[in-house]
Order: structure tokens, then C-alpha cells, then sequence
């Protein structure tokens, strides 16, 4: 009898969240097939719990029709420090439950909280380890002025982080930017460790440009010919939401009709405030809070895709997933530099425009560069769309790179 490799995988964010759902699940599902056998245990928000109490019992069927064994501990978030140190230490003993149930060939940790539980179960169970660095959390932290650098909850996690990495035997970075960045740091120095680059893919048969879609949107919408700019996610925090309703206002000046499509899940009042603020009038945006599976037929709607970043050095490790949704549907990037791999993807593969800095000379620069793209819609749309394959689709590229990791992981 062929032996399965049995995997324990850690999640710090809930199955029952966008993001679990679509950078976590397609991936295991995907393994399964290839005879990977998954525990999975990831930390749930109470209010996903509390929203639909059938979803608990849905997701467990589903999951374990894929041959995934699921389970959950409620995630804590206030007061941080102590809150995240009680995850810590009630997913490592549930963690000894499931290992005392089952023997576990690899433990894959999601992010830095879920490494700092993988390891302790690790010295326990002599299990390969695979640290999937999700980002640099102690500088992100400390670049969104969250915390101090130095102070005792960056201390721990960069401690957390340095023995996460010396015992890794498989390290997974969403850049490839950040890497040569890590490997000069000591722990890593004259160390020989497997390393694979994943960038946050999207699920490219959900995530593709439908033209029917976008007549029927636009019409609900009353956008017309008008070109839409359209923005989807959360605000503020990492993502400038004042410099985005500013670069508007200066597409406004070259393009009178343009109109803005903010597709985020809160803060409307904000939004609102801010375009009033800068003088938009209500009939010049639209503010939409869209299911999940809906997101795809509003960006078939639009003519281009908008994100500004606060870029800082922990924003070189990172990969935002809206990229990969927004050329999935077809649309040309505007975007800033100084992000993860955003650079070289735009000066590379000539798939948008890349603001260098926010002031209106940079803004009107890279409205003409849109322009001159969206003249030939067809073209862009054709031409996006081959880089989102080639470079985001999650199970040509992310499948794939997960599946060659574990291999080499397991095989070492």
C-alpha cells in the first residue's frame, strides 16, 4: 500500500473569510486529488461564526468530501498581545490532540502566529516544517505605526520569526523581491533551505472578463459609455484611500466623464466624504458593497483597476490578490511602486501604469498611459488576461509551486 502524506496545515485566518476561501481551500482541494491528505485547523472570527449558523456544518461537509479534515478554535483579537497569545497556546494544544490521533509527515504553518504554534508541535513530532511567510509581520506592524520598533510584541514576533525560519526545511515568500533581502539576514545566511515563490493567485474561472456581465451592470448602474475606474477591497489602513479619490479628481480634469466604482465591504460614509470632499458629486461614483462571487461581474464593468499602497520595506514581501482579480477580468493595472513585484509586472509585461509618486504630474502621466491602453480594449483585455495565467492563476501557478514544494519538502 502506497503511504499518503499526511499534512497538518495551520490557518490564523478563518475558513469562513474571503480570504480563507479562496487562498487556503482551492489549494488543499487541489492537493487532495494529488494524494495529500490534510488536517486542517485554522482560527475563526465570532463574527463569521455568529453571522449564519448553518455554515460551520456546510463548510465541514465540504471540506471532508475533499478529503479534508477540518477543525476550528474561535480566534481573539482584543486586547492583542495577551489575545494572540492565548491562540498561540490553545492552538498548540489542540494541535497535540490531533497528533496523538494521527502521525503528520509535514506541519504547514500560514503566517507567522501559525508558525509560532507549528513549532512547538514540530519538536514534538519530528514533522518536516513549512514556513509560508504571508508578509513581515513585526515591520508591517511597525510601518502602519502600530508599533514601536523595538517594544516587547515586535521583539516576540521577530523572535517568533527568526526560529521559525532556522528550522524551516521549506520557506514560501509571495515575492520574488523580498528573497535575496531574507537571505542576507544571519539566520539565513550560509543556510540551505527549499524556497518556493507563491504569489496570491485568483481563481481564474471565477475571475475572467464576461461581456454580457458588463452590459448588464453598466445598465444597472447607469454608467453608460462612461469610463469606469473601479477600486475593489478594504480602505485605509495599508491602502491610501485619500490618494486614490485624489488621482480621480485628477483624471477628472482629462476625462470630464470618468466615473469611480469603490466596491468595498465598509466604511461607505467615508468614501463618500472624501469624494464630496474633493468635490465629486454623487452621480460621479458609486459606492457597493458586492458578495464575494459578484466581485467579477462588477470589474467586467470597469476599464481599469485601481490600487495605491503605502509602499514601505515590509510591502516588498507582499502580494496583493486584487492584482490578480483585476487582470484576470481583463483590466489594465494602476498602480504605485514600491509593492511586492509591481515594478517589474508593469514594466515587464506592459499590462497598465505605475505611479513613482503621488503628486498630479505622476497622476497625469499615468492616466495617459491608460488611456493609450483602453484605446484598444480588446487588446488589453487578450493581453491581461494572458499575464493573470501566467503569472496568478492559482491552480496553473499556485497549484503548481505548492505541489513542487511539497514534493522536494517530503522527498529531502
Amino acid at each position: 500500500m502506497i503511504h499518503k502524506p499526511s499534512v497538518l496545515y495551520i490557518s490564523y485566518n478563518g475558513m469562513l473569510d474571503p480570504l480563507g476561501q479562496s487562498q487556503v481551500i482551492p489549494y488543499l482541494k487541489q492537493l487532495n486529488q494529488r494524494g495529500i491528505e490534510f488536517t486542517l485547523l485554522s482560527f475563526e472570527r465570532p463574527e463569521a461564526l455568529a453571522a449564519d449558523e448553518t455554515q460551520i456544518e456546510r463548510m465541514k461537509l465540504d471540506l471532508a468530501a475533499s478529503g479534508i479534515d477540518w477543525h476550528w478554535l474561535r480566534y481573539h483579537k482584543t486586547p492583542s498581545l495577551p489575545a494572540t497569545s492565548y491562540d498561540v497556546f490553545a492552538g498548540i494544544r489542540y494541535g497535540r490532540r490531533l497528533m496523538r490521533a494521527k502521525k503528520f509527515d509535514l506541519i504547514h504553518a500560514r503566517n507567522h502566529i501559525a508558525a509560532a504554534i507549528g513549532l512547538r508541535l514540530k519538536q514534538r513530532s519530528g514533522a518536516k516544517f513549512i514556513f509560508d511567510v504571508r508578509g513581515l509581520m513585526a515591520d508591517e506592524y511597525v510601518d502602519a505605526d502600530h508599533w514601536k520598533k523595538g517594544s516587547l510584541p515586535y521583539r516576540i514576533t521577530k523572535s517568533a520569526e527568526r526560529r521559525a525560519l532556522e528550522t524551516a526545511d521549506g520557506i514560501v515568500t509571495l515575492t520574488e523581491r523580498i528573497w535575496p533581502i531574507m537571505k542576507e539576514w544571519p539566520v539565513l545566511q550560509n543556510r540551505k533551505v527549499i524556497h518556493e515563490v507563491v504569489p496570491c493567485c485568483a481563481d481564474l474561472e471565477l475571475f475572467r472578463f464576461n461581456d454580457d456581465e458588463r452590459r448588464r451592470r453598466r445598465a444597472e448602474l447607469g454608467f453608460g459609455d462612461r469610463f469606469v475606474i473601479v477600486y475593489s477591497g478594504s480602505i485605509d489602513g495599508w491602502y491610501l484611500t485619500e490618494k486614490m479619490a485624489d488621482f480621480f479628481v485628477a483624471v477628472q480634469r482629462h476625462k470630464p466623464d470618468a466615473h469611480f466604482l469603490w466596491l468595498s465591504p465598509s466604511k461607505h460614509d467615508r468614501i463618500r466624504q472624501l469624494m464630496r470632499a474633493r468635490g465629486s458629486g454623487d452621480e460621479q461614483y458609486t459606492v457597493i458593497a458586492a458578495a464575494p462571487r459578484e466581485v467579477a461581474s462588477y470589474l467586467s464593468a470597469a476599464d481599469t483597476g485601481l490600487a495605491f499602497i503605502k509602499p514601505c520595506f515590509s510591502k516588498l514581501a507582499s502580494s496583493p490578490t486584487k492584482y490578480a482579480e483585476y487582470l484576470g477580468c481583463g483590466l489594465p493595472l494602476l498602480i504605485n511602486a514600491g509593492v511586492g513585484d509591481s515594478d517589474a509586472l508593469i514594466t515587464d509585461e506592459d499590462v497598465g501604469a505605475l505611479v513613482a509618486d503621488f503628486n498630479p504630474e505622476e497622476y497625469t502621466k499615468a492616466w495617459k498611459q491608460i488611456a493609450q491602453l483602453t484605446a484598444t480594449p480588446e487588446e488589453i483585455r487578450r493581453r491581461a488576461r494572458e499575464v493573470a495565467q501566467r503569472l496568478f492563476d492559482v491552480r496553473s501557478v499556485g497549484l503548481e509551486r505548492y505541489a513542487r514544494l511539497y514534493e522536494q519538502v517530503l522527498s529531502s
